[in-house]
């Protein structure tokens, strides 16, 4: 493995609930899942649907050791979980990170309420992989692995969320979902994880139109998102946490408008790879 590789991997892109139908190709219909490879570590953001194909990606490629962070648990970030292969094989280290209900409810008993009857037929015991778990507080910067540094911060969603910073390599990707923005002002937390970060993933559910309908559901927009990139200076804007109800066709005219807007933008999708190239090679 290219030890300086960075490479960002779209396994779930929807909010809410997975979708499906031909009007859903395009774009995929999985929830939120995003892995990291930072040389030769592998991390995952939030565990919704798309971390099962992903589960049968890591078995394939030999994958042992590796860590999931949540941003949240409601049921899209969370529901794949027990779907996911890797948790069920004794040789496999996985190490749960979470912060959003510090002082509440610790990552373990999080995963031990949603892994459990009658939500679920069999208790999170059940899972063979050597399962670590650690809890940490909304600003804490974590080191998880050697050279990976993940800043952290708190975002404006029913019943809490976390932001995050990784840091690898020179470079920085931040998974900003989920989030509802205060119109006409820019989340000076969120300015500080995405300033002049090569990739944002941001979360862009709605938009601006819409926003008078949804305002406390706890979602963004990708006009936020744009707004916020250009205030910090960042490089390339994903937009991700697709409405379950936005079909291929609409998704695209969205992305059209927000190139249009900020060439760096992008609407992620299903099985995406993207690599962030070091800055030096850039100007080559």
């Amino acid at each position: 493995m290219d030890e300086d590789l960075f490479r960002v991997r779209f396994w779930g892109v929807r909010g809410s609930v997975p979708v499906s139908g031909p009007q859903f190709i395009r774009y995929g219909g999985n929830t939120a899942c995003i892995e990291l490879r930072c040389g030769p570590h592998t991390l995952f953001f939030d565990a919704g649907s798309g971390i099962r194909p992903a589960g049968d990606a890591l078995k394939a490629a030999g994958i042992k050791d590796f860590d999931v962070f949540f941003t949240h648990c409601h049921y899209d970030h969370i529901l794949g979980l027990p779907f996911f292969h890797p948790f069920y094989d004794p040789k496999t280290q996985v190490r749960l990170w979470s912060g959003h209900l510090a002082g509440r409810m610790t990552t373990r008993e999080m995963a031990s309420e949603f892994m459990r009857p009658p939500w679920f037929p069999v208790k999170l015991e059940i899972c063979k992989a050597n399962l670590d778990t650690v809890d940490f507080v909304s600003g804490d910067v974590l080191r998880p692995r050697e050279g990976v540094v993940i800043k952290t911060a708190s975002l404006n969603h029913p019943g809490g969320c976390i932001g995050y910073r990784i840091e690898w390599g020179g470079r920085a990707v931040a998974v900003i979902t989920d989030t509802e923005h205060v119109p006409g002002t820019l989340d000076t937390a969120i300015l500080g994880l995405i300033e002049n970060a090569d990739l944002v993933i941001y979360d862009c559910t709605y938009t601006e139109e819409e926003m008078k309908k949804y305002r406390g559901y706890g979602h963004s927009t990708w006009q936020q998102g744009i707004k916020l990139c250009e205030a910090a200076n960042a490089r390339q804007l994903a937009l991700f946490h697709h409405d379950p109800a936005r079909t291929d066709a609409q998704i695209e005219a969205i992305e059209q408008q927000a190139i249009r807007a900020f060439a760096g933008s992008f609407a992620a999708r299903d099985g995406q790879t993207l690599d962030i190239q070091p800055h030096a090679a850039r100007k080559r």
